[in-house]
């Protein structure tokens, strides 16, 4: 069963939107819906629940088919902030950069997303 969307896609899109065309300026609120926005679709396109991704304090999501986890740390996690997860999210990084670079911090064998990204 796909997850429960929480952020219509016109406010996610419109959210994504308005970071792009902020950047750094981009308001709390955008940020937060875009993130969102961008993690449940992540979760929709690769339904699953072997890979927990993390971008603090805005979600969390499970995704990518494979072995479930239920209780703990799951071995496949991927981290990040804001930015990074809404730059790999839209295509304005690519995943190898934004790992190549540090700014994401993933572990585990599945938790390789770039076949998922960019997201819109």
């Amino acid at each position: 069963m796909p997850p429960r969307r929480r952020v219509p896609a016109v406010a996610g899109l419109t959210a994504v939107r308005a970071w792009r065309d902020a950047g750094a300026g981009a308001d709390r609120s955008d940020v937060a819906t875009a993130v969102r926005f961008t993690l449940e679709e992540l979760a929709a396109r690769a339904p699953g629940r072997s890979v927990e991704v993390r971008v603090p304090p805005f979600g969390a999501v499970q995704c990518v088919e494979g072995t479930t986890h239920t209780r703990g740390t799951p071995p496949n996690v991927v981290e990040t902030d804001a930015t990074t997860w809404l730059e790999v999210a839209t295509g304005a990084r690519t995943w190898a950069d934004a790992w190549g670079a540090g700014a994401l911090r993933v572990s585990g064998h599945r938790a390789d997303l770039a076949a998922y990204l960019p997201l819109v």
